[in-house]
């Protein structure tokens, strides 16, 4: 089957592009346009028609890629038209009927690459990554992954590995035979070496998941402290109902923020207190796994009411900062014990310190954001491998000591193969769905 679908995204715009790659892509072209395809990788004018009435969709630009040489591997073509709905629906539906054609499913043109070897698995996530990135410090995220340098690290120790496992395998195969005992020695050597870079990548404070994810800011605190209309004031919009009465807020409402050029999710969650509502109480319980989710805690209350229950003593802790609202009601001297925790007196009625709470959040953001070229690591799944990879190379270097090799090569087989799902060297078709998924249609 051919695939065809609209990769520059709905709405109306100046000019659309449509993506057709797939064996059929040439008698694709030859039935809208009623010419052969055009000279490879030149932009190419032609009326473009319906295929059984000959009635004109639109004129626009066809550019032919022939396979190999794609970006899918396979014949590939792009037609760009003007980018209305009515012309972007005729050309879908007139493409629709032309026999081994179906519509595009999420990320399948970049899955296509994948699997002709035209990319490899780190490369088709970045490319993901670049498309939905929404700010500066994840775009350069995104090129950085897209040039390479992580691939290379992976392979490169993947090939170590592999190396070490050609000498283990042939202890196995030749018990009899003494290897020469620097030989033994590279295997333990080489061994530690690969160990102590994992760890070195895996201690890198989940920077690269940061970025990409964004930075976790929870809301918490007791009813009616003004959580909502901290969440609304640092949105500049009306996200969440601000309301007198208590427990409004019963589920996690989350908004989106570019600050400073960091990407930062905040969360606004239910007041926390004693309640005998069945809703609440999981409204409460969303609450504290939030709590714990979370990269940093503002933990809101009113001056009114600053007894501090266990559960908000618990949230209390370096990932957090107490604000205090409603300090225009505020009479007298705060507790001294409470001065002494790291806090911020503010008043969101009357506009009064919001400015040093967002300083603080951005002296917090600027820590947590400290970036390097050892960052190697932007999802869950990399992580995964790396800790699975570390495990069997634990395993390895201990059975290796008690010269146990038949099993110690089964751990090396084992760490070779996470290593080599980061990149998609092995079988990996059991993570293709849930990475390709994560696409816009048309890429």
């Amino acid at each position: 089957m051919s695939i065809y679908a609209l990769s520059s995204g709905p709405g109306v715009s100046g000019i659309a592009v449509i993506r057709i790659s797939g064996k059929e892509t040439s008698k694709a072209i030859q039935l809208l346009t009623g010419k052969s395809v055009p000279e490879p990788r030149v932009a190419t004018l032609r009326k473009i028609n319906k295929i059984n009435t000959s009635e004109l969709i639109d004129e626009g630009i066809i550019l032919w890629f022939p396979g190999p040489e794609s970006y899918t591997g396979e014949d590939m073509a792009e037609i760009q038209v003007h980018g209305s709905k009515a012309v972007i629906d005729a050309l879908h539906t007139t493409i629709s009927d032309i026999e081994n054609f179906r519509l595009a499913e999420p990320g399948e043109f970049t899955k296509l690459a994948f699997q002709n070897g035209k990319i490899n698995l780190l490369k088709a996530e970045s490319v993901a990554d670049l498309i939905s990135s929404e700010t500066e410090i994840q775009r350069q995220q995104a090129i950085k992954i897209m040039n390479g340098k992580s691939s290379d690290q992976f392979n490169f120790l993947r090939e170590k590995l592999l190396k070490i496992l050609s000498h283990v395998e042939a202890k196995i195969d030749f018990p009899d035979e003494d290897l020469p005992k620097d030989i033994l020695k590279e295997i333990i050597k080489s061994s530690d070496e690969v160990l102590k870079n994992i760890e070195k990548i895996l201690n890198d404070q989940k920077v690269g998941e940061r970025i990409r994810e964004g930075f976790k800011i929870a809301i918490l605190g007791p009813t009616n402290a003004g959580k909502s209309s901290l969440l609304n004031h640092l949105s500049n919009r009306d996200v969440a109902i601000v309301s007198e009465i208590a427990g409004t807020t019963r589920d996690v409402i989350e908004t989106h923020l570019n600050i400073d050029g960091y990407p930062v999710i905040v969360s606004d969650t239910a007041g926390i207190r004693e309640s005998k509502n069945e809703i609440e109480k999981k409204g409460i319980k969303l609450s504290l796994n939030r709590a714990e989710e979370a990269d940093l805690k503002l933990v809101v209350v009113d001056p009114k009411n600053l007894y501090f229950t266990d559960v908000l003593k618990g949230l209390l802790d370096q990932n957090a900062i107490l604000v205090i609202n409603k300090s225009d009601l505020l009479k007298g001297d705060i507790d001294p014990v409470i001065k002494k925790l790291d806090h911020v007196l503010i008043s969101i009625k009357e506009n009064l310190n919001i400015d040093e709470l967002i300083i603080k959040i951005k002296n917090n953001l600027k820590n947590k954001f400290i970036t390097s070229d050892d960052i190697l690591i932007t999802r869950e799944r990399h992580r995964q491998h790396l800790e699975q990879c570390s495990e069997h190379l634990k395993n390895f270097n201990k059975k290796n000591e008690v010269e146990d090799f038949d099993k110690a090569a089964e751990d090396l087989r084992l760490a070779t193969r996470h290593l080599g799902m980061i990149v998609g060297k092995v079988d990996v078709e059991e993570i293709l769905g849930s990475i390709f998924n994560d696409f816009c249609i048309g890429k």
